[in-house]
């Protein structure tokens, strides 16, 4: 593996990736290493342009316009990622896993298309590492409820949410020797150590 990989954060709703990912780049940060941090949809100005649009709550795209939106995010950010590979360190908050997950698992899109998008933007591009963060549907609805102003994503049922974690779940059980499952649920002080543990054996 590069010791300037590409990890990236994934998991639902609710389920502390971003938070995770934060802590993991000022950790890099007091350590003087490298590295850029994006998400998605996001990273670039037109890229955040795109974002403010699939999560506006007055936004009532189909599937595959939401699918292309995504699609397009991504594109964006394509270069932004090009300049840094290999060079620094890369955190990714969502990224390909994701498109599967929700669009797929979630909403039924083809997932060869989805996979065949995936290939043409991001060429011999590889992720290196995933956390994948777990959440129950009590712990959910309760940070959900906490939010000061809820997107468009965070307005879907349950069931959506079940569907896109047990996706996210069989994608990582194909990809075991890469991905590592964060429990949410337990103290997060513990699965910040855990985290940074992992980090230092990466970079």
């Amino acid at each position: 593996m590069s010791k300037k990989p590409i990890i990236v954060f994934e998991g639902i709703e609710g389920s502390g990736k971003s938070h995770h990912i934060s802590k993991v780049s000022k950790y890099l940060k007091e350590r003087n290493i490298n590295h850029i941090k994006i998400r998605e949809p996001g990273g670039n100005v037109n890229s955040e342009k795109i974002r403010k649009l699939i999560l506006n709550n007055k936004s009532d795209f189909s599937q595959n316009t939401d699918l292309l939106l995504y699609m397009a995010a991504r594109s964006e950010n394509i270069d932004l990622i090009k300049k840094s590979y290999k060079k620094k360190v890369i955190l990714i908050d969502r990224f390909i896993d994701s498109t599967i997950a929700y669009q797929h698992y979630g909403m039924g899109i083809d997932v060869n298309l989805i996979k065949t998008l995936n290939k043409f933007l991001l060429k011999n591009i590889k992720v290196d590492f995933t956390f994948l963060n777990i959440v129950n549907n009590k712990n959910l609805y309760e940070r959900l409820k906490k939010r000061k102003s809820l997107n468009r994503y965070d307005r879907f049922n349950m069931t959506f949410y079940n569907k896109v974690q047990n996706g996210f779940i069989k994608l990582s059980r194909s990809k075991k020797d890469n991905y590592e499952l964060i429990n949410s649920n337990l103290d997060i002080k513990n699965n910040e150590k855990l985290i940074l543990s992992k980090i230092d054996k990466l970079i």
